[in-house]
């Protein structure tokens, strides 16, 4: 995939980037004017303020002293830096005293208020755009116009008129530079931010989009390896912790329980292929030779009767193997209650009494009152079979006096039922981890029956009850600990 700019905008994260920056501007834009135009509404009330207080000041002069000490107290405060606009007029709007030279056409004409701002100018200003014309008139031609003096652009302002008792006209005013000059600085302020969060809204779209591009190839890459058969392959993590990572270590996971899942599948189909071809070529001989020759009846049922009974090992066989399969898988319509471990322990250990004399073991058991967990019974009780009927077998003609011990007790967050003889054992730590594999018999001569799914079948009981089963040396014999979570029952 080309690192294009098309092919980032075509991104999640570039569009949310953008989508962002678009909302963030609107707000942005929608703020800075709300401010601006409040501060000017803000300031206005403020001049206003002010020219009412001007006007009150020359209102109490006028009742002092009348008309010559208005003018007076209008030429002086006319004179000061910074000074308001200040106009007295005639009736027929001649100007008589004050620091303005000139008004827009209308504006005394009214009384109170001006409607809207309105261009005037001081006294003295018109001199001096008359000198600046008269040099740039003198300034030789060379195709660039000046620009335009202040006087030119004029003012704008705004004013309270009143009419005094004999009919002539005041104004008091006030330039509204200030607000102006407050519009552009917001004005520029804002084009520069807007400016800035466009740059930096492009350069998150592109570096942005580039990685999540990047990641998404990398992801793309190892995808197609895995697809072309090469199920060891995974899918890459940077270490960031982000949702990228997150996906892929899930991703992951998944692909480790499939390629189990195809192992074992290959595991199983490879064992069935060797260990199964035994009994099923046992069991053509006999057949083959109770039918040559001549046999009596009683010979004819006893090969049917070994001969279903070699079926009813195969059947076993297979029924193990399909629910190892089922209970690796996740999947199993087997339901969970609340289990009395001890009692099943109770329960398993007198059914196996029998086969224990007879073999001349001691099958003991120390188990307390009542231990409860949230499992499936008939399970956990296939399990434990499992583990004391090998137990039983492998510790035979291995000590003078054979024993096999079942213990159930608590340790921290979990609940362990041990089986331990005194038996050989698995001295090897490789053996003991191939011991729960399927069809796995460490035993060479193969003297003892079974068909080495005992133990495979126990783990995945215990993978089933997110549990564990751990094979521990007990120097001499073996320790098999089934591992059970402590839950709450319901």
């Amino acid at each position: 995939m080309a690192l294009s700019l098309p092919a980032i905008m075509r991104t999640t994260a570039a569009r949310l980037s953008a989508l962002y920056l678009l909302l963030f501007a609107l707000c942005a834009v929608l703020l800075v004017f709300y401010m601006t135009s409040l501060s000017a509404r803000m300031l206005t009330a403020q001049t206003q303020e002010t020219i009412n207080d001007e006007v009150l000041g020359l209102a109490q002069a006028y009742q002092r002293g009348g008309l010559p000490v208005l003018v007076r107290v209008v030429e002086n405060r006319s004179r000061q830096p910074g000074a308001n606009l200040y106009l007295i007029a005639d009736t027929n709007g001649q100007i008589l005293t004050g620091n303005v030279q000139s008004l827009a056409p209308g504006v005394i004409e009214t009384e109170g208020w001006t409607t809207e701002p309105f261009s005037y100018q001081r006294f003295g200003e018109g001199e001096l755009d008359r000198l600046r014309s008269g040099a740039a008139d003198q300034t030789p031609q060379t195709g660039e116009t000046s620009p335009q003096s202040e006087g030119e652009k004029g003012h704008n302002a705004i004013a309270l008129v009143l009419r005094l008792p004999n009919q002539m006209i005041m104004l008091v005013g006030r330039d509204l530079g200030e607000p102006e000059r407050f519009r552009a600085v917001i004005r520029r302020s804002l084009m520069l931010a807007l400016g800035m969060m466009g740059l930096g809204g492009l350069l998150i779209w592109f570096f942005v989009g580039r990685a999540a591009l990047k990641r998404i190839d990398s992801v793309s890459d190892a995808s197609r390896r895995i697809m072309g058969g090469d199920l060891s392959g995974r899918l890459p993590v940077t270490g960031a912790g982000d949702e990228f990572d997150r996906l892929s270590a899930n991703l992951n996971t998944m692909l480790a329980r499939i390629a189990m899942l195809n192992e074992g599948l290959k595991q199983v189909s490879d064992n069935i292929a060797h260990d199964l071809k035994t009994p099923l070529t046992r069991l053509r001989n006999r057949a083959e030779a109770t039918l040559a020759g001549k046999h009596k009846t009683t010979d004819y049922r006893q090969a049917l009767e070994g001969t279903i009974a070699e079926s009813d090992q195969l059947i076993k066989t297979f029924n193990a193997i399909l629910m190892i399969s089922r209970l690796e898988a996740g999947y199993s319509s087997e339901t969970t209650s609340p289990v009395d471990l001890a009692a099943t322990v109770s329960d398993v250990v007198e059914l196996y009494e029998p086969v224990a004399e007879e073999a001349g073991v001691a099958l003991e058991a120390t188990v307390p009152e009542a231990v409860t967990i949230n499992g499936n019974r008939e399970l956990i009780g296939q399990a434990l079979s499992n583990i004391v009927d090998n137990a039983i077998k492998y510790s035979t003609g291995a000590a003078e006096s054979p024993k096999v011990l079942v213990t159930l007790s608590r340790a921290g967050g979990e609940i362990k039922l041990t089986v331990t003889d005194n038996g050989h054992g698995i001295p090897d730590d490789a053996d003991r981890a191939r011991a729960t594999e399927r069809f796995v018999r460490l035993e060479k001569s193969r003297s003892q029956p079974g068909s080495g799914l005992g133990l495979s079948l126990a783990k995945a009981i215990m993978t089933f009850h997110s549990g564990r089963l751990d094979l521990v040396p007990a120097n001499p014999g073996l320790s098999v600990v089934m591992s059970f979570p402590v839950r709450e029952t319901h």
